[in-house]
């Protein structure tokens, strides 16, 4: 029994693997350089953000139905397959724009549709949290050695298809050993939408993810700015960020599983606020410390925030309340970079003290967070 628990909980680890292999390599990578010789950037962006938008309509319908009929698995399973053919499908018509384009936006539904039900499965184990903290390793791990090692060796098309089927293999261990949760019930969506504390735990969580895209964004661009960084030594400092990645979900997901979420996932505040800071303070030569402090907080994020969710609300629900998490992280993408901006406007492009200004974006966050814990009792 034991060892197929830890088969289990590999074959949940070894699917984020391939799933930050496929979002480093295509999404985020080769798909948008390659379009964007064909396309205006600022089309592919609209079209790009629409179909989040369409991506998370589809996962509140789909996740409803999936906690009404008991179907996480089954729907998790049908998105990872028509992920890979669709995947296939860029591949095959690279050379016909338009057709790549709908094929590519209708990939990226379909992969953030397995994703949101994949969270959802964790429900299924009994001790979630080194469950969703080896996940965020293996994700650290896969997105690394994708970039460093196997972006080099790709080109178009080829850099379509091969993170499509190396995405399909690693998900192969989930397909065949992941059980499907059996809770069901009827989910009302206005009952959901109506639930102050889940609402305000969202937007708590909003306020880190939010700091937490933005860094991952422009951490290459501060660092070059502020500390006059090359390009390998911006690569040295993100490498780090990795292993504090890798470090820290393992780390985090024991200590979920010890404490409890309710007393781990609060701690993030405290992380981000300290990561803002000591940017403002850090001096060049300890900067890699920084990095490393970076990664352990956003594994921190990612290990803590899913297991919250299922472990503080219904568990009926967790695949539509799951599309609301993914939401999440793609509204902070946007609104993360657009407070940047207005930050660099308004402090005349002083990168440390921007970086500064935003700490009160994860306190706020603890505050509505403490406050929604108020109203549960």
């Amino acid at each position: 029994m034991q060892k197929i628990e830890r088969l289990r909980l590999l074959s949940f680890g070894i699917f984020d693997s391939g799933e930050t292999i496929l979002g480093a390599l295509v999404f985020s990578t080769f798909f948008p350089l390659y379009i964007t010789k064909h396309i205006d950037t600022k089309l592919y962006s609209t079209l790009y953000g629409l179909s989040f938008l369409f991506s998370f309509a589809t996962a509140v319908y789909l996740g409803k139905m999936a906690d009404q009929k008991a179907i996480r698995k089954h729907l998790f399973v049908a998105f990872t397959l028509l992920t890979t053919l669709f995947g296939t499908f860029v591949y095959l018509f690279h050379g016909h724009i338009l057709l790549a384009l709908v094929f590519y936006l209708a990939m990226a539904v379909l992969h953030q549709q397995s994703i949101v039900f994949y969270n959802s499965l964790l429900m299924s184990f009994p001790k979630r949290g080194i469950a969703s903290g080896l996940g965020v390793a293996m994700g650290y791990v896969g997105s690394a050695l994708s970039l460093l090692f196997l972006a080099r060796y790709l080109s178009v098309p080829f850099a379509f298809l091969l993170p499509s089927i190396l995405f399909f293999i690693l998900s192969l261990p989930s397909i065949l050993t992941l059980e499907n949760p059996k809770e069901k019930s009827h989910v009302s969506l206005t009952s959901v939408l109506s639930e102050k504390r889940f609402l305000l735990f969202i937007i708590s969580l909003l306020s880190l993810t939010e700091v937490a895209n933005t860094m991952i964004a422009m951490m290459s661009v501060y660092l070059r700015n502020v500390y006059g960084f090359e390009d390998r030594e911006v690569y040295k400092v993100i490498g780090l960020s990795a292993l504090g990645g890798v470090a820290g979900g393992i780390v985090w997901g024991k200590l979920v599983d010890r404490w409890g979420s309710k007393r781990t996932f609060p701690v993030g505040f405290f992380l981000w606020t300290s990561f803002l800071i000591a940017l403002y303070f850090v001096p060049k030569s300890l900067v890699l410390s920084v990095g490393l402090l970076a990664g352990f907080s956003l594994s921190h994020l990612w290990t803590t925030s899913r297991v919250f969710l299922i472990e503080n609300f219904s568990k009926t629900e967790t695949a539509v309340r799951m599309s609301f998490l993914s939401l999440t992280e793609r509204i902070a993408s946007s609104f993360g970079l657009l407070l940047w901006s207005l930050l660099l406007y308004l402090t005349d492009d002083n990168y440390r003290l921007s970086a500064l200004l935003m700490v009160f974006v994860p306190l706020l966050g603890f505050v509505l967070f403490l406050y929604s814990t108020l109203r549960e009792k």
